[in-house]
């Protein structure tokens, strides 16, 4: 799996940079703090537009009404499954680097995007750790409000830069603060 994760990161090694640390975010469906309200909504939401549609086949409504309804239901099915499963495959796409200058987030379900953090630059890193010492490091200002937070719910990707759901999240924090403390910068 370690190799698998450098060998993905490599590429993007500047000459003479070295990896530090790799990882990689929990993989498969998993559940945020902002499901709680979401996971009601998307019922609703999808309940409805299912309802909406199966009445006007049903009742023979003109055309219009027929198709009104399909964009809807779409987006039901996406709001109560699909973002899941979107979020999973981002996810199992995911590779993390850090190295003593920078942090590398390789991402990206159609398309991968590299992501490339100067750990000199990054202020108001955030670690949120779990009990069970897995957590999410944010990589700036978190954005979005409440149980939203970083959760980019419609696109399944945190909106803030972030090292997220990743095992012994504290430890890769501390090895993140102290390359800024070595480097001159440091951040507490």
């Amino acid at each position: 799996m370690i190799e698998n994760v450098q060998s993905q990161l490599r590429p993007h090694l500047d000459a003479g940079e070295v990896l530090l640390w790799t990882g990689i975010p929990r993989q498969g469906i998993t559940l945020k703090s902002a499901d709680v309200l979401l996971i009601p909504f998307s019922l609703m939401w999808g309940g409805f537009a299912v309802f909406w549609e199966t009445m006007v086949i049903i009742n023979k409504t003109p055309l219009f009404f027929k198709l009104w309804g399909i964009p809807f239901v779409l987006v039901g099915f996406y709001l109560i499954f699909g973002r899941f499963l979107l979020d999973a495959k981002r996810r199992e796409k995911t590779f993390y680097g850090l190295t003593e200058t920078r942090v590398i987030i390789k991402s990206g379900v159609f398309k991968q995007t590299i992501y490339s953090l100067n750990i000199n630059t990054l202020t108001n890193i955030t670690l949120h750790e779990k009990a069970d010492k897995s957590g999410t490091i944010i990589l700036g200002h978190e954005s979005g409000f409440g149980l939203f937070r970083g959760t980019g719910w419609l696109t399944g990707k945190t909106m803030t830069p972030a090292i997220e759901m990743i095992d012994n999240a504290s430890r890769v924090y501390r090895q993140l603060t102290e390359l800024q403390a070595k480097s001159g910068r440091y951040r507490k």
